[in-house]
């Protein structure tokens, strides 16, 4: 499945609270997710490879998944 991260999740990977979470750790939990995303959903307690906690939020478009946002813990 294609995962496409937008530039306000792109943009908030450089704030403080987003610190150590890569892109790679957003594709590896974007893809991790089951099923079909009809509408923007939270999905919670993802670590990235530094042990950082973030969640995500998601939806299923026709070209694949949209990560919209970041949320670091």
């Amino acid at each position: 499945m294609r995962i496409i991260i937008t530039e306000h999740a792109r943009k908030r990977l450089k704030d403080l609270r987003q610190d150590k979470i890569t892109s790679a750790d957003i594709l590896t939990a974007a893809r991790g997710i089951p099923g079909r995303i009809p509408t923007a959903t939270r999905f919670r307690g993802f670590f990235a490879k530094s042990g950082r906690m973030f969640d995500i939020v998601a939806k299923d478009i026709e070209n694949g998944r949209l990560v919209i946002t970041i949320i670091g813990k």
